[in-house]
């Protein structure tokens, strides 16, 4: 109940934030209307709307965001449409009769002189307006959406989204019913609505406009003085407990749609979590002890994977009298990566004694959903153990999982003895895994521990050198954004990358769409220039949706990388993207200190996620 409270204020505050702007001249060009029969059949049909298609996009996947896509289209030509009846009322007819049947009927109905309105237009209105509502993704809509996204389609998750829909059809109610008032005693003053009413279908098509090219969620954010973000931090905080709880809901996978979240991030350079449309990348000590593993319960079941690869779906009588680890990872999270060489080792060291690895693959980003991606991915790291891809989190939200990487020890009764969340504490994870074997009765355990040459982007990350957090570069978690002008949401932009940096500071140069989880290079050639200090500096690159082969160019400070380069860069600096992964470009053979890093593309198409480092 309290959740859904705090839904309910977070909606109420909308009225006050930027993204509402293009969407009340359609709340207002009912006004003065009988408010039952036109005025709430539209706050209805606009918050019915908004609850089902964001509860699609929060559980569906693409398609979702796709349909959203298109229903958003027919919503602006069926606006238009409204828009241009109230302004001439002598061309309504003749303008809706080559579009769709219910954009005729809406706008033969719409705000004819001496008629009242019907509800089913104003429903049809509310529902129209629900499809461009893109509420700002702050503290309150990230935690519902991420919250939907990670356990499913659920009467619960649905219901918080009514809540924080209705909470906004109450604030516009109140200022369509003050507006009512306006309206009436400006007819007064004016002896007629006609000008009330062009003016009305002039503000409507200004809107159109707007949401079509993207100002609404560009250049209106930066003109609005309103900001609802630190109010609703402040209600999460006092209304859902402690902070770091709320942080932790918003940090569980998601799928990354578009109008989704802004998922939380709290990268530091011991502990450098990750809250991705998934969990946290995280590094740091384990806190059980080999000493005596305790007992904690029954472990879940390996069910509802998407697809097995290397092996058919395992079964529990599989998996009855082996002790299993279980590894949830990710082919483009570096922290994943780095601990994958020992994951492997055990594999290999320990697989004739008793011990099962499962790898459990959750996806991140929307690229890590294809299983082509994955297994080809699976092959280049020598991965031959069993692994589930869990598109939908299915094995993830049975272990109540919230970290990249996580490893978790299941003893031969099926019981979870062990788990260590992030990188390090290999040791540690290893002697239990001895342990559990010979509680299982193996003849013989190899003794020591495996010894482990990690190379490339497995090797491990130097935390005494790291002062950058991992960066994103899709608006939906994006942090110290420094180009001129601000990020301009799905829309293609001109930007200015910032001429000095400050330290962790990033920007674009170029012509650049930015979309929740990545920007995607729309002009003929662009940069990315970042401010960091590590030893490592990594890019989750793609080609495009064409998969046509980028090239790019690195310079660190101005100068070719030389001996610093990456391995997937030469000497001189040049690369190409060929494929959705994780790109090593920089890793400093000499002192780490702070430098520009910049990336040429010399090809459009190129598309840019995040940044790790090491």
């Amino acid at each position: 109940m309290l959740l859904i409270l705090l839904a309910y204020l977070g909606g109420v505050l909308t009225i006050v934030s930027p993204c509402i702007l293009p969407v009340l001249p359609f709340v207002f060009s009912r006004t003065g209307e009988p408010f039952a029969r036109s005025g709430l059949p539209l706050l209805v049909g606009m918050a019915l709307s908004f609850t089902v298609v964001a509860s699609l996009a929060a559980v569906g996947g693409g398609w979702a965001v796709a349909a959203n896509q298109y229903g958003r289209w027919l919503a602006l030509a069926l606006m238009a449409v409204f828009a241009l009846a109230l302004l001439w009322p002598g061309l309504s007819e003749r303008l809706a009769r080559p579009l769709v049947a219910a954009g005729a009927r809406l706008a033969q109905q719409a705000q004819t002189a001496g008629e009242s309105p019907r509800p089913g237009s104003s429903l049809l209105l509310g529902v129209a307006t629900g499809l461009l509502w893109a509420p700002c993704a702050g503290p309150i809509l990230g935690l519902i959406l991420a919250g939907a996204a990670l356990q499913g389609a659920s009467t619960n998750s649905t219901l918080m989204l009514l809540a924080y829909a209705a909470g906004a059809a109450t604030s516009m109610a109140a200022a369509l019913l003050l507006g009512g008032k306006v309206f009436a005693a400006l007819k007064r003053s004016l002896g007629t609505g006609e000008w009330l009413r062009r003016g009305l279908g002039g503000a409507m098509l200004a809107a159109v406009a707007a949401i079509a090219l993207g100002l609404d969620t560009g250049l209106l954010a930066r003109l609005s003085l309103a900001s609802t973000g630190g109010i609703e931090q402040q209600l999460v905080d006092r209304l859902a407990g402690r902070r770091d709880e709320a942080m932790a809901m918003r940090s569980e996978p998601s799928m990354m749609m578009q109008g989704g979240p802004a998922m939380a991030s709290a990268p530091d350079t011991g502990q450098a979590m990750m809250a991705a449309g998934g969990a946290m990348r995280m590094t740091g000590p384990a806190a059980a002890s080999t000493s005596s593993p305790p007992d904690e319960g029954r472990a879940p079941p390996l069910d509802g994977a998407t697809q097995w690869l290397n092996s058919a779906p395992l079964t529990g009588d599989q998996l009855r009298g082996k002790v299993v680890l279980v590894d949830f990872w990710t082919y483009s999270c570096i922290n994943c990566l780095r601990a994958l060489p020992y994951v492997k080792a055990w594999d290999q060291k320990y697989r004739d004694q008793g011990l099962l690895v499962v790898g459990v693959h959750a996806p991140e980003f929307a690229f890590e959903r294809d299983v082509g991606n994955v297994a080809k991915a699976m092959k280049n790291l020598g991965i031959a153990y069993s692994v589930a891809v869990d598109n939908q989190y299915a094995i993830w939200r049975a272990f109540r999982n919230q970290y990249w990487p996580a490893h978790y020890l299941i003893d031969a009764l099926g019981r979870l003895r062990y788990h260590h969340f992030g990188e390090g504490n290999y040791g540690e994870t290893e002697r239990v895994i001895q342990q559990l074997l010979q509680e299982a009765g193996a003849a013989r355990v190899a003794p020591g521990l495996a010894e482990v040459e990690a190379r490339g982007v497995q090797q491990a990350a130097d935390l005494d050198a790291v002062h950058s957090p991992e960066t994103y570069i899709g608006y939906e978690r994006s942090e110290h954004f420094a180009s001129t002008p601000k990020t301009a949401r799905d829309v293609a932009a001109t930007y200015a990358s910032p001429a000095r940096p400050a330290l962790n500071a990033w920007g674009l140069d170029g012509r650049w769409n930015v979309g929740p989880e990545h920007a995607t290079l729309t002009g003929r050639s662009g940069r990315i220039v970042y401010r960091f200090q590590a030893r490592d500096l990594h890019l989750v690159l793609g080609p495009g949706p064409d998969a046509k082969p980028v090239r790019f160019k690195v310079r660190i400070d101005g100068q070719p990388p030389g001996a610093s380069r990456g391995m997937d860069v030469a000497e001189d600096g040049t690369g190409t993207v060929t494929e959705q992964r994780l790109y090593q470009l920089i890793r400093q053979s000499g002192e780490v200190v702070p430098r520009t890093f910049s990336i040429e593309f010399l090809d459009p198409g190129a598309s840019a996620y995040a940044f790790t480092f090491g």
